[in-house]
């Protein structure tokens, strides 16, 4: 799952989608181990999508997201004021 499509999920899609990939994860991982599936790939990948939901529910737990992008802006302001006064100086 693509990290755009995990941001557009709701809470409770987010939690339902993320056990369901640890079921996915646990039956692979049993499979490998009875030597019935050689799925090295599909384990990286969903490990992967794992942190990234993860990632995404503990961002929105903590506010970050939003702070993130009302950061950046202010980001750039100050650096244009910066740059204005650098040239007017000379």
């Amino acid at each position: 799952m693509e990290l755009a499509k995990i941001r557009s999920l709701s809470d409770a899609e987010l939690l339902h989608q993320e056990k369901t990939s640890a079921e996915q994860l646990f039956r692979l991982r049993f499979q490998v181990s009875l030597g019935q599936n050689d799925g090295v790939k599909k384990l990286r990948q969903l490990r992967k999508e794992i942190a990234q939901i993860k990632t995404v529910a503990r961002e929105r737990e903590l506010g970050i997201q939003s702070a993130a992008k009302d950061a950046a802006p202010a980001v750039a302001k100050a650096t244009a004021r910066k740059s204005a006064k650098k040239g007017a100086g000379k």
